[in-house]
């Protein structure tokens, strides 16, 4: 209350009786200590009756593709992230990285004073050097379905495991000539599910053969549907196909039946994430639930500790997720 006192030329007293809304003070000067809580951030919390500050968080991510978008699986980490930050009193601004630009000082340009956290989403372009060079501004920070070698915190979901279980659950069908549609490695999260996917293999006795995994096409739209083509041009295609996403999954499912074949009868899919159309996919998808919201929401409160000066040692935290079973996958269908 002291910077708003301060500023309006007033005393603690005088600001004291504004924010409890009791009588005593001329409707101009109440108008002006109003104004000032509003003009310095501080917002009224009436359940303890006193003005406290409010926090901006910035959030920094990659440009989305229009595809990217459509999916919603970055939509509902930023629903978690917003919505959260809201409930503890704090806004947020979101950031576009753009190479030429420093993150920080444009979202404080935007705000008209300093931010006080940073919530990195996603890695992609924004490098692990990226993510060095801002944390020398010395903000608390958080990464999200990222992390680095060096001591920033950070909040995942367990994407090893995802695509090991995914991969698991094929062999667990009789699966045993299979596909990996594989994504950028760029992308930390990928690599990760790519990975499980190739331990799985080999914890079961089952060489890892290059050609059943094409490498990402560059710039394509529908990488999964190129990338399924190339799989349906071996001599001997795979019985089953692991998809790195939900996303590839679905090119995946729209080449197989442009070649005039069945899912799962002739050919089963899995992917990850269970973004929202997965469900509705035709057959439904076979995929594992990425806790998005929760990836944000924990983010969030990882970041309210932080600028409260808690003691959190550096940390990643990894968040659980679960098989979810539906139409995309069976046994493996005998060949003459």
């Amino acid at each position: 209350m002291r910077d708003i006192a301060t500023a309006v030329g007033v005393s603690l007293s005088t600001v004291s009786l504004v924010i409890n809304g009791k009588p005593g003070v001329s409707p101009d000067r109440r108008e002006r200590i109003l104004k000032a809580i509003k003009e310095l951030g501080y917002r009224v919390d009436n359940r303890q009756n006193i003005a406290t500050e409010t926090k901006v968080f910035g959030l920094l991510m990659e440009s989305l593709s229009e595809a990217s978008r459509s999916e919603g699986f970055y939509t509902r980490i930023v629903s978690g992230i917003e919505e959260t930050a809201y409930d503890l009193g704090h806004q947020v601004i979101l950031h576009v990285y753009r190479p030429d630009v420093d993150p920080i000082n444009s979202i404080r340009e935007l705000m008209g004073r300093n931010i006080h956290g940073l919530i990195i989403a996603n890695d992609g372009d924004v490098t692990p050097q990226v993510i060095q060079q801002i944390s020398k501004a010395g903000l608390p920070m958080v990464l999200v379905e990222n992390y680095q070698v060096t001591p920033i915190h950070s909040v995942t979901a367990d994407n090893f495991t995802a695509g090991r279980i995914m991969t698991e659950y094929l062999i667990d069908l009789g699966h045993r000539r299979i596909g990996g549609i594989g994504g950028p490695a760029k992308y930390s999260s990928l690599t990760d599910r790519m990975r499980g996917h190739q331990i799985a293999l080999a914890e079961h006795g089952i060489a890892i053969d290059p050609s059943l995994q094409p490498p990402p096409v560059s710039g394509h739209p529908r990488k999964g549907y190129v990338q399924m083509q190339q799989l349906l041009a071996l001599q001997e295609p795979p019985t089953a196909v692991f998809a790195v996403s939900d996303r590839a999954a679905f090119g995946a499912i729209e080449a197989v039946k442009d070649a005039g074949l069945r899912i799962p009868d002739d050919i089963s899919i899995v992917g990850i994430d269970d973004v929202r159309d997965s469900a509705y996919s035709t057959p439904p998808l076979t995929t594992f639930t990425v806790p998005k919201y929760d990836l944000g929401r924990m983010a969030v409160f990882l970041l309210h500790d932080l600028i409260r000066e808690k003691p959190v040692p550096p940390s990643r935290i990894v968040l659980l997720g679960q098989l979810v079973e539906r139409q995309s996958a069976g046994a493996p269908r005998k060949r003459l």
